[in-house]
């Protein structure tokens, strides 16, 4: 059995090694940061008029504790706010991730392909027309914002419960939102090996968990941050490239399929 310290260490060292190799090839990083830029600055905007109008959402959408004497009004309305907060903070960095993708994808791509090409090996393409994968990666990034809404409302429900609610929430989505941030992050690699499927990338992530959440629940907390963001994307890219390719000799031998389905 793995020591789960070293699982969790293990898998931060993908995004150390990331950056590592792209900083052998520093065009290619700063051509990487630039859609993380754009996509971010407009994230953010939305985040932080958010956090400037929570209380007056809240309140709006909370009625029913205005008549609710103090403290509780205040407690109510304060693990709601936290857990909206939380919840969309989720939601955020698991969007970003996507449209990220979606706006820079000839550059991570192509960042992918260079980290395979280095590390040898380097799969062929997967004999699938651009259109179908287009609608492929569409309809499971689709998928991907769903299961991280669910994930909100749980949070929310669970950031109700006063004081262990406020601590449980935040938790549950730092881990579920670096998991799915995982999901996402794999996806070039496993693409390339004909593992077209979100439950194939599940699947395969599932045989070494800890260190899959400790590749991608740092990344998550490090894509929220302002700045940091622009540099970190192109590093967890590659570092998801390395994960991958690890990964995939550990899974258990079962069908490979060749369709498209979540």
């Amino acid at each position: 059995m793995s020591n789960p310290v070293r699982e969790i260490f293990g898998g931060f060292g993908y995004l150390l090694r990331g950056v590592g190799l792209l900083l052998q090839k520093p065009r290619l990083f700063v051509l990487g940061a630039l859609p993380a830029v754009f996509v971010w600055l407009v994230f953010l905007g939305l985040f932080v008029a958010l956090a400037f109008n929570i209380e007056e959402l809240v309140g709006w959408a909370t009625p029913f504790a205005s008549d609710w004497e103090s403290p509780w009004r205040g407690l109510a309305r304060g693990g709601i706010s936290v857990a909206a907060l939380v919840g969309a903070f989720l939601v955020f960095v698991v969007s970003f991730t996507t449209v990220t993708l979606a706006v820079g994808a000839p550059v991570y791509d192509k960042i992918a392909e260079l980290v395979e090409e280095e590390l040898g090996g380097a799969p062929e393409e997967p004999d699938e027309s651009l259109v179908a994968a287009a609608v492929r990666a569409i309809r499971q990034s689709v998928a991907i914002v769903l299961v991280s809404l669910a994930v909100t409302l749980v949070v929310f429900l669970i950031g109700l419960v006063p004081f262990a609610g406020w601590i449980l929430g935040p938790v549950l989505a730092a881990l579920a939102g670096g998991w799915l941030l995982g999901i996402e992050l794999v996806a070039n690699a496993f693409d390339r090996r004909g593992l077209l499927r979100i439950s194939d990338r599940r699947r395969y992530m599932a045989t070494r968990r800890l260190r899959v959440l400790g590749f991608a629940v740092p990344t998550y907390f490090l894509l929220a941050m302002p700045f940091l963001a622009v540099v970190v994307f192109p590093a967890a890219t590659a570092g998801a490239t390395v994960l991958s390719r690890d990964l995939l000799p550990a899974a258990p031998p079962e069908t490979q399929p060749a369709n498209g389905e979540a």
